[in-house]
């Protein structure tokens, strides 16, 4: 996916010599929570992008300075800041795909479940203007804990009578990033080719890598199978440890956000074949909401491609995932519920 990231710098260039980026390439996107750990880069990436032709940034603090910052970037974003709850409706009016991060990162002891509190009431907030303000964008919800806030952002969408399950993701790219990267490391393949389906949650034991389905075929011994899947589970305490307080996963969170969101804009601009992995409205499980392959296309979900053919033992971590599921679901959506 690295070729993905590079196209703009060659967009770019072509932009300078006066060559016309085709009329498709006209994406709105809007970043809530833009001046965050994860918001900053991602908007950065967004802004490199030849996709993007209109970059609304909204914070509570500092939106102006940032954009004001890439603004100078020589691309063809056009990127404008917008800063409190009272700018938030001119923020989104128009928006095609409106990314959340906002909320607070994770600190070394705490679960992504330790988030919910705050973060729920962010995204009831800011979910419930795009339901008014942008209800046929697409949301892409990278707020934590993902299990909970996308039954919280399906909820405040149902409320206001505009829901579509097609348009709601919760992003768990960075999962399938990393299992990509995890198992290039241990194969001494080019990472960029390599493709794990991830599958279930964003959150522990609910990350479900299915190396059974790796492209191109791995195989390993099922003590380092086991290693591996538990490192792809844990990989951003890995971070927050690392940063020893500082912050959580932001930089990779960052490119893994814009990679989703550049293949739905792809989709949405008619290109065929585009598949991605993310948390949504699904009835593959018994679980409300899963994770699983999904064909995108012009308005969202074109197909969700199901879990597949999947090994004992990944069917046994499916299975023991599925009660943690269901109580950081119904947490959610006994959260929307009671949300004034």
């Amino acid at each position: 996916m690295l070729s993905r990231l590079a196209r703009p710098a060659a967009a770019a260039a072509a932009l300078r010599r006066g060559l016309a980026t085709t009329a498709q390439n006209n994406a709105k996107v809007a970043v809530l929570g833009a001046s965050g750990g994860i918001g900053q880069p991602l908007s950065l990436l967004l802004k490199n992008s030849p996709l993007v032709s209109r970059l609304s940034l909204y914070d509570i603090a500092h939106t102006p300075g940032v954009a004001a910052d890439l603004s100078h970037i020589e691309t063809r974003a056009n990127v404008k800041g917008f800063l409190g709850p009272e700018q938030l409706p001119e923020c989104l009016k128009g928006c095609n795909v409106v990314v959340i991060p906002a909320g607070v990162p994770r600190k070394p002891g705490m679960t992504r479940d330790d988030l919910f509190n705050t973060n729920a009431s962010i995204v009831a907030t800011l979910t419930s203007a795009c339901a008014k303000h942008c209800p046929e964008a697409m949301i892409c919800i990278i707020s934590n804990p993902v299990n909970s806030t996308i039954p919280i952002t399906s909820e405040v969408f149902k409320r206001h009578g505009v829901y579509n399950p097609n348009r709601i993701f919760g992003v768990t790219t960075l999962d399938i990033v990393r299992a990509n990267t995890f198992v290039a490391e241990l194969k001494g393949l080019d990472p960029a080719r390599v493709s794990v389906p991830v599958i279930g949650g964003h959150a522990g034991k609910t990350i479900i890598p299915l190396i059974s389905q790796c492209t191109p075929k791995v195989e390993f011994p099922q003590d380092q199978l086991e290693k591996l899947t538990g490192r792809i589970q844990e990989a951003g305490t890995e971070v927050v440890k690392a940063k020893a307080g500082a912050g959580s996963a932001t930089l990779s969170m960052a490119y893994a956000g814009a990679r989703f969101v550049f293949s739905l804009v792809d989709a949405m601009n008619g290109k065929e074949g585009v598949i991605e992995c993310a948390f949504v409205r699904s009835e593959e499980t018994e679980s409300p909401y899963f994770s699983t392959p999904l064909l995108l296309g012009k308005n969202g979900i074109e197909k969700n491609l199901g879990i597949g053919k999947i090994s004992p033992f990944e069917e046994k971590m499916v299975a023991e995932a599925m009660s943690e599921l269901k109580a950081s679901i119904k947490k959610g959506e006994e959260f929307a519920k009671n949300f004034k």
